[in-house]
């Protein structure tokens, strides 16, 4: 991800925050006064001021520093010149008041000393994000670690052979080097706020247009999902990144994040990340099967019912969905439905499906 996001949302300058000065701070010049206006500063201060709006991701347009600190074209250039004037890896693209102008991510990064423990932990969660590879989400992780991995000398002497001594096995991921480019469109959508036109093949169905206030982003079994707002359905559905044919943030409009949006109510009732109609669920796990069931935390609702012959019961209350079907039927015949009967039926009929294809003369 070299290239800054477009468009985004001007950002002010926080404010002091509000509140008592901590013990020993008295300096005996009284509160500090409000800030002022970026545009009633001095030339010295919105010198500063501009340094820090090119250093927020994505830069900021030509246009929106001329209204923010009252200039002109050419005392912008001028501004702009005198930072490139004490070295400073200024970037720019495009002309005018469409110019976007923006600071090397790279300025005023400095190397953080860890230790060996911390180094290891940071490595050993890096692996766990290979699925990502080909990705500007893997090279920004990549580039941070880097930032964050000088160590002591005696500590780099037993660093030798970390990627061999802690690995992350992967668990069939799917490979999104194809969706990098999605990937960054949405990662900035998410970051200023702004609506996004989509389309998007579901499984089994034709590509379909939407119209998506995108929320959040998760990952789950290694793959990523969009949760977003379908503005024509008025609700929000989850989206698998993969899935997606384009994505085109829409620049210059900027929607209201919900308030009493909690992406984790989504899944809550879920066996997975799909949701489904919530009933209660019956399982029973015969001796075989029942030590890797029970040392397992398999939905927020569960509970373990120890029962006669060293089987065990799983009963929850979650929605049936096709991750819980396919989850049951991987257990073959270590597995029971005792409830609802719609899923029992369910899982009864795709295992004589599955006997019929091995029948002899079967096709």
């Amino acid at each position: 991800m070299t290239a800054p996001p477009a468009d985004p949302a001007p950002l002010p300058i926080p404010a002091p925050a509000a509140g008592p000065a901590p013990a020993g701070a008295d300096d005996g010049l009284g509160p500090a006064p409000p800030p002022l206006p970026d545009a009633e500063l001095n030339k010295s201060q919105k010198f500063v001021r501009l340094l820090e709006a090119l250093q927020v991701p994505g830069g900021a347009m030509a246009s929106t520093l001329i209204e923010r600190f009252d200039l002109d074209e050419r005392s912008l250039r001028r501004y702009i010149s005198d930072l490139r004037e004490l070295g400073l890896p200024l970037h720019a693209e495009g002309r005018g008041h469409e110019r976007r102008v923006w600071l090397d991510p790279s300025y005023g990064r400095h190397r953080v000393q860890l230790s060996l423990l911390e180094l290891i932990s940071l490595k050993f969660g890096r692996a766990a994000f290979r699925f990502m590879e080909g990705t500007g989400f893997a090279s920004d992780m990549d580039d941070a670690l880097e930032t964050l991995s000088a160590l002591s000398g005696g500590d780099l002497a037993r660093a030798e052979h970390l990627d061999r001594k802690f690995i992350a096995v992967p668990e069939h991921p799917k490979n999104h080097a194809r969706d990098a480019d999605h990937i960054d469109e949405l990662l900035s959508a998410l970051i200023y706020q702004n609506p996004v036109q989509a389309h998007y093949a579901k499984v089994g169905s034709r590509t379909g247009r939407y119209a998506l206030l995108p929320l959040t982003l998760a990952i789950y079994k290694q793959s990523l999902y969009l949760f977003a707002i379908d503005q024509a359905a008025d609700r929000v559905k989850t989206f698998a990144v993969d899935r997606f044919r384009s994505v085109q943030r829409v620049r210059g409009e900027h929607f209201v994040y919900p308030a009493d949006y909690r992406p984790d109510h989504l899944y809550a009732d879920a066996f997975g990340i799909i949701g489904g109609e919530v009933e209660d669920v019956r399982l029973r796990f015969n001796l075989r099967a029942s030590p890797y069931i029970a040392e397992r935390q398999w939905q927020a609702t569960q509970r373990l019912v120890n029962l006669p012959g060293g089987q065990v019961g799983l009963h929850m209350r979650v929605g049936v969905s096709p991750e819980l079907v396919q989850w049951v039927l991987s257990f073959g015949p270590d597995v029971v439905v005792e409830a609802p009967a719609s899923l029992a039926d369910r899982v009864r009929q795709l295992h004589l499906q599955a006997a019929a294809a091995y029948a002899p003369g079967a096709p």
